[in-house]
């Protein structure tokens, strides 16, 4: 695809006036770019779906372009066709903004070759005169480290930064480098890095937090511990963070009364240091954590004696208790606490309702967690994607198939929210139940629409929805499944600036 229109002579965009009260929402807008005849990326399909959006819309501000974006964040190749048909708006319907090309960004980058076309969205900063956000390499540090299993990429991406995009190094930068690597379960490297570039990014709190995590991720608190030791002898003094993190560590790792006995010294420590002091988070921390160690009476009793501590719970407090409830205890406990939240004035979100639902489904109550999802539109919280896979799952594990489907199809319309690859798994496992024909064959269009929306089926399920087909004797459906891996990998191609 060729350059966008040149950017504005000013170095500061100009950004559009907001959009009047008949201006369609972002909704309406997604559901155009999914109703759009095409999801190839090329420069006759985004100049002509700008077009059709300067008809309805004769202003994008940023915040409703971003918000469009994230409705479509489980179809990458739609969600991108309209981020390319954006730079072909005039600068009177929309400037595109910094943070909309870091979302750009974050779905590029999401894909299985993302490197040539992560490359081209980054070259949007200079070519539009916008500089890099706080988040814009953190994003690649994440997605590379998580996706591609390839930790190395993202240290080459920062190291190479100074001479590759004239960024600055700095400690921030290098402290999110370490944090990707941590969460990718590659503490072993993040430590390795620290005490290779000491000198060039002497260590601080933040870099010592994000070592512990790191390490509390793969289950190994002693070495978080040491980092305590460690921070002590470089004179730095460990935050409510830091015990926060080997805390939730220990729970992680399965050891519930290191747990119980490090949040007693906590306790105790705190009443003369208040760094050590439990907070808000350390209370939901244990509480959750004995609730899923199944001593749930003893989180109970924790919940009921924070405020006396001066901790007042939290929405997430109460979510972790309700979760912990559903888990391991009566889901009607887990209601009743849910009431006494809403009476209490505490507003529920999308976690709460979620929890919740999960929580009822487990008991075999779907019709009240059906009417629960309901209820929480009412209240104007949106279901995520999670909601909808817990509804789509245990409908097929109650042998509700028209019930389940019936929710997809609602998905797939962009209602609440698009389905997600966990979607998609659900649906083609639960098919292999009957084995029937016409489930395989619905398999089969799941493995097709999946790879439309920008995911890629693993191997297995590829191989298990072919077998299935030849089984049952959808040999047609089978060799349009065969053609369809080459028109993904057309797809990859085609998805270019």
């Amino acid at each position: 695809m060729p350059p966008p229109p040149p950017p504005p002579t000013s170095l500061s965009p100009s950004y559009p006036t907001p959009a009047t009260a008949s201006s369609p929402t972002p909704r309406q807008i997604a559901a155009l770019v999914l109703n759009y005849p095409s999801s190839n990326l090329t420069t006759a399909s985004a100049r002509s779906l700008s077009a059709s959006l300067l008809a309805v819309a004769p202003a994008l501000p940023t915040p409703v372009a971003n918000r469009v974006l994230k409705l479509l964040w489980h179809h990458a190749p739609r969600a991108l066709l309209f981020f390319h048909s954006l730079l072909h708006l005039p600068a009177r319907a929309h400037a595109v903004s910094p943070c909309t090309i870091d979302l750009a960004l974050d779905l590029s980058a999401r894909l299985r070759h993302p490197r040539q076309l992560t490359n081209s969205i980054l070259a949007l900063f200079p070519r539009l005169r916008l500089p890099f956000t706080p988040r814009t390499f953190p994003i690649l540090f994440e997605r590379f480290a998580a996706s591609q299993r390839r930790p190395d990429i993202a240290v080459r991406l920062f190291l190479s930064l100074h001479r590759s995009h004239r960024v600055v190094q700095d400690l921030p930068l290098f402290n999110s480098l370490l944090d990707a690597l941590g969460k990718s379960r590659h503490a072993s490297k993040a430590a390795s890095l620290v005490r290779a570039l000491e000198r060039r990014f002497p260590p601080d709190v933040v870099t010592y937090n994000t070592l512990a995590d790191g390490w509390c991720r793969v289950k190994d608190t002693s070495r978080a511990l040491d980092l305590l030791r460690q921070m002590a002898e470089s004179g730095i003094t460990p935050t409510k963070t830091t015990y926060n993190i080997i805390l939730k560590g220990f729970f992680r790792a399965g050891q519930i009364q290191h747990a119980w006995n490090f949040f007693l010294q906590m306790k105790k420590r705190g009443a003369k240091d208040e760094s050590c002091k439990p907070d808000i988070i350390s209370y939901t921390t244990i509480i959750h954590g004995l609730g899923v160690a199944g001593q749930l009476d003893k989180a109970r009793k924790l919940f009921d004696e924070m405020s006396k501590e001066g901790c007042t719970p939290s929405v997430a407090t109460y979510n972790a208790l309700i979760q912990v409830i559903c888990k391991k205890g009566n889901v009607e406990d887990a209601v009743t606490v849910f009431d006494d939240m809403v009476r209490q004035d505490y507003v529920p979100n999308v976690v709460t309702y979620t929890v919740l639902i999960r929580g009822l489904c487990h008991a075999g109550k779907i019709d009240r967690a059906m009417k629960l999802m309901e209820r929480m539109k009412d209240e104007g919280c949106e279901p995520v994607v999670q909601t909808y896979n817990v509804l789509i799952r245990y409908s097929f594990e109650e042998g509700e198939i028209e019930k389940a489907l019936c929710l997809f199809e609602r998905m797939s319309k962009g209602e609440d929210c698009l389905p997600n690859q966990d979607t998609y798994n659900i649906i083609i496992s639960a098919m292999f139940v009957r084995k029937r024909a016409e489930d395989m064959a619905t398999a089969a269009r799941m493995v097709m629409e999946m790879v439309e929306r920008g995911y890629l089926p693993r191997r297995f399920m590829l191989n298990r929805v072919l077998n299935g087909l030849m089984l049952t004797g959808n040999q047609q459906i089978s060799r349009d499944l065969l053609r369809m891996q080459e028109k993904y990998r057309r797809l990859r191609r085609e998805i270019r600036l």
